[in-house]
């Protein structure tokens, strides 16, 4: 009987390895292994790293995708573009979302369920059709549903220029995100025991004092995850800076695409992409740090 239950055991923590053993590691090393090698007129369009002549094998490291990320002054605009693009949605939607998911958790459970419905039923909708409806929503000129609705009212006296423009960009990418922005603050917030607002009230302190110096600490934890599963995938994001953002807004998601399918240099486009992938790493080993850190503070 141990013995099942061991193997269950087993069964179980060893699913999500090979999960990301498959999925995840598996991919990551393929990448890094083109990263190191140079381009080649071949299919696939790269040399191999690994050679075996003459009873030698060698192993032939091309350091030179790595240093022209540094020496190509486009791959360090596409990066920090990537970094404030991302920064600056990711706090959008945590200025929009915090309210939205404070109100959702405040309202009664019926309409919960009824706010989390309108809150998720856009993500079903395959995110390139949403951008496209907001491609016609912001068109320039008097096609735009935007400009056609300001030029009606009298509020403009023509069309503004809202597409392909960084304005259009995070209005995109703050649509497109918010939901997961909402829902962990949400899910946070809900916890919350109300009789500790009601013991700062009964001690005299104001409803905003007491909204900062209890509900916000006690979210903490909420808006580090929505922060994380808004920041990270904005940084590659490809649809909404291509289809919004025209040839203006340089995003390293941008530079990959062209890097991969228009230049066909796939060993610098893998070494964009570790290096990327190693800037990501940074703030989730911060988020881990933080966890473990409140974990031992509880135990």
């Amino acid at each position: 009987m141990s013995g099942r239950l061991n193997f269950g055991r087993r069964l179980v923590i060893g699913i999500p390895f090979v999960w990301m053993l498959l999925f995840f590691l598996l991919p990551f090393a393929i990448i890094l292994k083109i990263s190191f090698a140079e381009s080649a007129r071949a299919i696939p369009p790269y040399t191999d790293i690994i050679v075996f002549a003459e009873h030698k094998l060698q192993v032939l490291l091309n350091l030179q995708n790595y240093l022209n990320l540094g020496e190509k002054g486009i791959y360090l605009q596409a990066y920090l573009g990537s970094l404030k693009i991302a920064f600056f949605s990711t706090l959008l939607c945590l200025l929009i979302g915090y309210p939205m998911a404070y109100a959702i958790a405040r309202a009664d459970k019926q309409t919960q369920t009824v706010y989390l419905l309108l809150i998720m039923m856009p993500t079903w909708t395959a995110i390139l059709i949403r951008v496209y409806a907001w491609m016609t929503i912001l068109g320039n000129g008097e096609n735009g549903l935007l400009n056609s609705f300001l030029l009606w009212t009298g509020l403009i006296s023509e069309p503004l220029r809202l597409l392909n423009t960084p304005l259009a960009v995070y209005i995109g990418l703050v649509y497109s995100y918010l939901p997961f922005m909402i829902l962990p603050l949400y899910a946070n917030l809900v916890k919350h025991d109300q009789s500790l607002l009601e013991a700062a009230s009964d001690l005299g302190a104001r409803t905003f004092t007491s909204f900062w110096k209890i509900t916000v600490p006690l979210s903490k934890n909420g808006i580090i995850a929505g922060c994380m599963l808004v920041f990270i995938p904005v940084v590659g994001e490809f649809v909404v800076p291509e289809l919004l953002g025209g040839s203006q807004t340089q995003m390293i998601g941008k530079v990959l695409w062209d890097e991969f399918f228009s230049r066909r240099n796939w060993p610098g486009a893998a070494a964009l992409a570790v290096v990327m992938l190693a800037i990501l790493i940074i703030p989730i080993i911060l988020f881990n740090r933080n966890q473990a850190k409140e974990l031992e503070g509880k135990a």
